[in-house]
């Protein structure tokens, strides 16, 4: 009995022990089953920057394709870190100065957190425009509230493309003519025609002639006037000369078209049609009126309607500083 005693009390405080041990390990887990759900981050503003700017969107827009390159904005001037003016200059917003506020986005990764720049853009048309023209509105862009491509709700963007590898297309000769025929579609089959300016070749853009941004002439030409717009690459028919027609100081297109012609020269019409919307015909043997009036016939023929028609004869049609140019024959 006296052995059994001492064995029992070991026994006993063994178990305290073991209880006691057991009541502190679960008071922690209950105290934290208790104690109440810890507070969720706050949702970001949604005029809140994110914190680390372009690290934050890289982590994500760091894809390459035919429509998007990540790296080529850094090879722009809008990724340049020693232009002030660059959104990655000294104290710029990197890609949140023309995205806007992009925590939110960054966040929940929703499209409609953002300015997307895209259509569908929770931004107004005005708005995303405004972004661009914030930095860009001087010089040839001065006239853009009162072009025909603001009227026609266009946004820079739809023409202007600043992530890609090979850079804006608009802004190389040789690739801005298919954007603005996108949506010029009469031009772009005027194109193809067999007497045009050489735009399909590259070796002309569009904007040789027109200020897509707008322009107080008629059809947004870069000069004030449409005879000023020719002469800037066909200065020769300027003048002034001793003897002038007067439709070629008049107006070019009186007998030009602009874009592309089936007939030779961009003509609007052959000779000697054309001719004889000013000249009459009467008493000068210009008209065949049948096929025995041509040269071979039996009324002998007149070589003033085939080949060059009225130009065999009067080849100098924009104006002649000779002496006996009068007649614009020499």
């Amino acid at each position: 009995m006296n052995l059994l005693r001492p064995l029992l009390w070991k026994l006993f405080l063994l178990a305290v022990l073991a209880s006691s041990a057991n009541a502190q390990a679960q008071q922690p887990a209950a105290a934290a089953a208790s104690a109440p759900a810890a507070a969720e981050e706050p949702m970001p503003k949604p005029d809140q920057y994110s914190a680390k700017g372009a690290d934050t969107c890289l982590r994500c827009h760091d894809d390459e394709s035919t429509t998007y390159s990540a790296g080529a904005l850094f090879s722009s001037k809008h990724g340049q870190r020693g232009n002030k003016r660059s959104p990655f200059g000294a104290n710029g917003l990197q890609c949140e100065a023309c995205h806007g506020p992009g925590a939110l986005h960054a966040r929940t990764k929703k499209a409609s957190a953002i300015n997307t720049f895209k259509p569908d853009s929770k931004v107004s048309l005005d708005a995303r425009n405004q972004t661009c023209l914030g930095c860009h509105e001087g010089n040839s862009r001065t006239g853009w509230h009162a072009s025909a491509h603001e009227r026609n709700n266009l946004a820079c963007t739809d023409c202007h493309k600043v992530h890609q590898r090979h850079g804006d297309p608009v802004l190389t000769r040789t690739t801005e003519a298919p954007v603005c025929l996108a949506c010029h579609k009469e031009q772009r089959a005027d194109f193809q025609k067999p007497s045009t300016h050489p735009v399909r070749y590259g070796l002309m853009s569009c904007s040789g002639c027109h200020s897509a941004h707008g322009s107080t002439t008629v059809a947004m030409l870069n000069k004030p006037t449409l005879n000023q717009t020719c002469y800037s690459c066909h200065a020769e028919k300027r003048g002034p000369l001793l003897w002038e027609h007067q439709p070629v100081t008049e107006d070019c297109s009186l007998c030009h078209t602009a874009h592309g012609s089936v007939r030779p020269a961009l003509l609007t019409k052959s000779p000697p049609l054309l001719c004889q919307q000013c000249h009459s015909s009467a008493g000068h043997p210009s008209v065949a009126r049948t096929s025995n009036s041509l040269p071979g016939g039996s009324a002998g023929g007149s070589i003033f309607v085939v080949a060059g028609s009225c130009t065999n004869c009067h080849s100098q049609v924009h104006g002649s500083n000779h002496p006996s140019g009068v007649k614009l024959m020499r």
